[in-house]
């Protein structure tokens, strides 16, 4: 670890079994539960975890992961029940689109052109 990088990413799942099913299928996380109530996830490129709770909260930063191949990452991401919220669209250095996962929480997929 060093100082002043981020070290970890917690987010909010309102159902940590689907949530964990999600990011296990599409992204090929891997997850350590601590209680009924929090998952730990890694090989994401950065350690984090889900706390469960009754409703996710929405807003705050946006979680961006980087995939070469942006049409395969998209369609992986419907295939295990992610909801495309922002189709691709171009920036200057590539190109991105949102998704929400199984409870809710909004993140992004980006590639170079």
């Amino acid at each position: 670890m060093k100082n002043n990088h981020i070290q970890y990413i917690e987010m909010q799942s309102s159902d940590l079994k689907a949530t964990k099913k999600f990011y296990t299928s599409a992204f090929h996380w891997s997850f350590i539960d601590y209680g009924e109530g929090y998952a730990a996830f890694s090989d994401s490129g950065v350690e984090g975890g889900f706390e469960k709770v009754a409703e996710v909260t929405q807003g705050g930063p946006l979680i961006i992961l980087y995939h070469s191949d942006l049409v395969s990452a998209q369609e992986t991401v419907i295939a295990n029940g992610g909801v495309i919220s922002k189709d691709v669209f171009s920036f200057p250095g590539g190109q991105r689109f949102h998704f929400t996962d199984p409870s809710g929480n909004e993140l992004a997929v980006w590639s170079k052109v």
